[in-house]
């Protein structure tokens, strides 16, 4: 006689900006599938990020794998909304020379 297998949920929630998140965590999904995507191993995931744990980490590298296309969607509006910020940010707040201001008013 063959015993069921339960299935767990992916551990991802949407904040209320609606950015995906580790459930229980503030680690957004797009940090951990960047750090996946350039190689990193879900143990060295999990030790990058001490506040998910090793089974949640393979739960949603495996949810990617499986789900990409309907993810990398997400992932190219996060790409996009990030770029925006930043470029709204720096056209507001010049970076250039950001380190040098700090430290003439740092030393009075």
């Amino acid at each position: 006689m063959a015993k069921a297998l339960t299935t767990g949920t992916v551990p991802l929630m949407a904040d209320a900006d609606g950015v995906m998140r580790v459930s229980g965590t503030r680690v957004t999904l797009d940090s951990l599938l960047a750090a996946f995507n350039e190689g990193a191993t879900a143990e060295e995931i999990a030790q990058q990020y001490p506040s998910v744990s090793l089974g949640d980490v393979y739960q949603v590298i495996g949810y990617y794998l499986g789900h990409s296309s309907e993810l990398d969607t997400y992932l190219a509006k996060r790409h996009r909304d990030i770029c925006e910020t930043r470029a709204s940010n720096e056209s507001k707040w010049a970076p250039d020379g950001v380190r040098e201001r700090l430290l003439a008013r740092w030393q009075g």
